[in-house]
């Protein structure tokens, strides 16, 4: 994990479009559409941390480099956010597997099944 450095909201919205070599206004409009999201002072300055500048980098990336419009980059955000709230949910299950298997409540199994809603999820350990 980073440090707290990282998050802390330091940075102008001019510093940033200055580091990023684009147009505040393009800030802006990534915030209208929802693909970042800045601090803000009581003032309602916008700021920016680092992880924010690394944030944007990727969205520039998706945009410049791969050709993808806004809303594929929202898409893919939101996908990439789910993706990493399943990862840690499969974590949080192995680990449950494996303290059931260390005090003896699933004998040396190798899979665990949750149920979910309408659908079960089956953690296999490796």
């Amino acid at each position: 994990m980073k440090n707290n450095a990282y998050n802390e909201p330091v940075y102008l919205i001019s510093a940033v479009a200055q580091i990023l070599n684009i147009h505040p206004q393009t800030l802006r409009q990534y915030e209208r559409e929802g693909l970042i999201k800045p601090s803000r002072t009581n003032g309602k300055i916008r700021l920016y941390s680092q992880k924010d500048i690394d944030h944007i980098k990727y969205v520039l990336t998706l945009t410049r480099e791969l050709g993808i419009n806004l809303a594929g980059v929202d898409l893919i955000l939101r996908l990439n956010n789910k993706i990493e709230k399943l990862e840690e949910d499969i974590d949080k299950y192995k680990k449950r597997l494996r303290e059931a298997n260390r005090f003896g409540v699933v004998p040396d199994s190798k899979a665990l099944v949750i149920k979910k809603s309408s659908y079960d999820i089956v953690i296999f350990e490796e």
